[in-house]
């Protein structure tokens, strides 16, 4: 590592330069690199884009190099503890728990790995993300995967001339395959890139600016494509909190009409109408019956559930009366998933770990303006990560999103920036 290595400032990778990028990225470690590979292979999925890469399985592989490079390091210490550390770990041991006393444990254990890989995760990012360089490298990554998400998405919707189809749009294998899995990822991004932009306009210019302020644009314009309602109401709900709530202004008040006018517009007339349809269309009226019956399934099993990942078996024995379709689903509902999976118990510690997607962030905004940072990048980006947070919360009201990325990738970003800023209030 050279010394200009060393020296490269958080201001000059805020200019979003290939060089300086690649010397910072370079200089931070293997473990660094190999974590930075998971996240690349597990959001791009070149493995699949590709065929002659999938000869071997890169995500396993990628974490378990990161771990045994981060242990090769010896760097153990200096990070903050938060109780979502412990938070995870009592969640897991519900989902343990639940699965010996499911109605069907078989089941339970093949898919113990759904979870118990981003607990692992969790702890690697926390451990390997350690400084506000490495955050900040590992953010654009994240950005850059999820653009090239949207870019699709926005191109394939361009290309349809703005129509509506009943199947939304489809993302690449892996977990934003479903139309509606991928818009709740987009509303994520449209969180976390809003603010990104703030910060970093500052310091871009000529297409890199435009770069970064398709961002958010193409997220909006993806989740419009996806046709999944549940993430366009979550879309509505963060325009509101990123152009209005707390700022009223003349110009606030014209940017959310703005807002709420285009997106009026860009909805064809018939996704105009699943919306009028709420609630009466066979859909709607399968997802009331699974959100109805799950929660009969937590008073019969208040404390553990019916098992972990039980649901749609449970469902098939005890209620077929209620299908409107040939077998049941997951349940449509992350709350209705988990406590019916795990009970009451396992609901709990789940929206504990909910309120800490929030908390961490405001502790960190709370933090940096007591020492008198109030110009500090940080505040804007625990901004949208709150916002994208919100967004994964409202999607997953009306899609079976527990044990995808979202929560858990947002959990472990939250702690790495809370500790990025608890050097920066030192250094103060």
């Amino acid at each position: 590592m050279s010394n200009s290595d060393k020296n490269i400032s958080i201001e000059s990778l805020f200019k979003l330069e290939f060089g300086t990028l690649w010397s910072a990225f370079r200089a931070e470690g293997l473990a660094f690199f190999f974590i930075c590979g998971y996240f690349f292979c597990e959001y791009v999925r070149p493995q699949s884009i590709i065929s002659g890469l999938d000869f071997l399985p890169w995500t396993q592989l990628t974490i378990v190099l990161s771990a045994m490079f981060w242990a090769a390091e010896g760097k153990f210490g200096g990070r903050i503890t938060t109780p979502s550390n412990y938070l995870m770990v009592l969640y897991y041991i519900v989902i343990v728990l639940s699965s010996m006393a499911a109605f069907n444990s078989q089941i339970s254990y093949k898919l113990l790995s759904n979870f118990y890989l981003w607990l692992i995760i969790f702890y690697l990012i926390q451990v390997i993300v350690t400084n506000e360089k490495r955050f900040l490298i590992f953010l654009l990554i994240f950005l850059l995967a999820s653009f090239k998400l949207s870019l699709f998405g926005a191109k394939t919707w361009a290309m349809r001339g703005f129509a509506f189809t009943s199947w939304g749009i489809r993302g690449p294998p892996g977990f934003f395959t479903n139309s509606g899995e991928l818009a709740a990822q987009m509303c994520v991004f449209f969180g976390v890139s809003y603010y990104f932009y703030e910060v970093a306009k500052k310091y871009i210019s000529g297409w890199r600016l435009w770069m970064v302020r398709l961002f958010p644009i193409t997220a909006a314009m993806t989740v419009m494509a996806a046709s999944s309602r549940g993430a366009q109401l979550a879309l509505l709900v963060q325009g509101y909190f990123v152009f209005l709530h707390g700022k009223v202004s003349m110009r606030s008040l014209f940017l959310v009409t703005a807002f709420v006018g285009l997106l009026y517009v860009a909805l064809p007339a018939e996704q105009l109408e699943r919306f009028q349809s709420a609630g009466d269309d066979r859909t709607s009226e399968q997802r009331l019956l699974y959100w109805e019956h799950g929660f009969d399934m937590m008073l019969e099993y208040p404390l553990l559930g019916v098992g972990y990942f039980n649901f749609p078996t449970y469902y098939n024995h005890y209620y077929p009366q209620d299908l409107l379709y040939e077998s049941a689903e997951l349940a449509h509902n992350i709350f209705v998933q988990v406590g019916a999976d795990l009970g009451f118990l396992g609901l709990f510690i789940y929206l504990l770990l909910i309120w800490q997607g929030f908390k961490i962030p405001s502790l960190v905004r709370q933090r940096l303006i007591k020492q008198g940072l109030q110009e500090d990048w940080r505040i804007p980006i625990s901004k949208g990560l709150a916002v994208g947070f919100l967004g994964f919360l409202i999607a997953g009201q009306f899609v079976s999103i527990v044990y995808y990325p979202y929560m858990w990738i947002h959990l472990a970003l939250c702690c790495a920036l809370l500790n990025t800023t608890v050097q920066a209030v030192k250094k103060a």
